[in-house]
């Protein structure tokens, strides 16, 4: 990100979610982003995650310009190379864990048998494999969100986006589930950028971006930034 700008409303009214980002990401790096209400840190993710548009500045996605690409190449991005998971699991509740998992694949085109066969894999990566069957609210919440991040995950995406992932579990079930992503990303050699507003949960990242009005105000490793 160079000069990245996000602008709401006009005049004395205007509002600057983001004010002027400069932010480089590399390949494989685990980024915990922090800080109040307001402080643009969710916009931050819409626009990494092509979700939502700068009002000025340039975003670079693997030296693409993200701002050239139109409707159909940014939907084909997302699907291609990104993954996204959120506080709320998002699963279709009269669906099973595979069928939710299955999901993206559709939108590939890939055959039935296949994407079975991916979607167990992906289920199996976050242990899930023989609750393939059980619909939501057959799972507990640490359930769900696993089965949220095999769906983040079965079509391979170098990059993972997650937005307050343990915001609706217990202490336990999210360290469980923060774990498991810290596997996933040695596994994968992912790149992850985690929104979230608990400390403990930060302290899993290698680096923490600590927003205030819509500025980086601290970046470094989780040691510095959060003490």
């Amino acid at each position: 990100m160079r000069g990245i700008y996000k602008l709401y409303g006009q005049g004395a009214a205007e509002v600057r979610a983001l004010d002027g980002i400069d932010l480089d990401i590399t390949a494989g790096e685990f980024v915990a982003v922090m800080g109040p209400s307001g402080s643009g840190k969710s916009t931050c993710m819409n626009i990494l995650g092509c979700l939502d548009v700068p009002s000025a500045g340039e975003y670079l996605f693997r030296g693409v310009d993200v701002a050239s690409l139109d409707r159909d190449e940014l939907a084909l991005l997302r699907r291609k190379f990104m993954g996204f998971v959120f506080q709320s699991f998002n699963l279709l509740p009269r669906t099973s864990a595979l069928a939710n998992v299955e999901l993206p694949l559709i939108y590939e085109n890939v055959s039935r048998k296949r994407r079975k066969r991916l979607a167990l894999d992906a289920l199996r990566l976050v242990g899930l494999e023989d609750r393939a069957d059980a619909r939501p609210n057959q799972l507990s919440g640490g359930q769900q969100q696993r089965v949220a991040i095999a769906r983040a995950l079965v079509t391979e995406p170098p990059f993972l986006l997650a937005d307050e992932p343990t915001g609706n579990l217990d202490t336990r079930t999210a360290d469980e589930i923060m774990h498991r992503l810290v596997e996933l990303r040695n596994e994968r050699d992912l790149t992850i950028v985690m929104v979230t507003h608990e400390p403990d949960i930060a302290m899993y990242a290698e680096r923490v971006l600590f927003f205030v009005d819509g500025r980086i105000q601290r970046d470094g490793p989780p040691a510095e930034v959060l003490t």
